[in-house]
């Protein structure tokens, strides 16, 4: 990825948390949302956001469809913060990794756990 593609990425990355957190209400939603990562396409004109959602599986699929409904609302509204000639489409996408994250750590602390003290 580019320099400039990093950038944006970033940037795209903040905003759109902030916009998550101030401006898009929809009671639809759950609580806990955090955008992880965002890719942006080599000619920036498509970016993938990675969005993180804790809760059960049917909050996050009504989480996502809320978010992917939501998306036209948050390009418009990206457009007059950030200075650029176009802002990429927005396609969200669903990242579980914080989740099989926290899975590991239990598996393994179980692990410890049921081994007793080493001698």
């Amino acid at each position: 990825m580019s320099r400039r593609a990093e950038r944006l990425s970033e940037l795209l990355r903040k905003e759109l948390s902030l916009l998550l957190a101030t401006e898009v209400h929809d009671p639809r939603l759950p609580a806990l949302v955090s955008i992880t990562r965002v890719g942006v396409s080599d000619d920036l004109r498509q970016a993938n956001v990675y969005v993180s959602i804790m809760g059960a599986g049917e909050e996050k699929r009504l989480g996502m469809k809320v978010l992917k409904d939501a998306a036209g609302f948050m390009h418009r509204a990206l457009r007059p913060r950030l200075d650029i000639r176009y802002v990429p489409e927005l396609s969200f996408q669903l990242d579980e990794s914080i989740e099989a994250g926290d899975r590991t750590l239990r598996i393994m602390d179980g692990l410890d756990s049921s081994t007793g003290p080493s001698q």
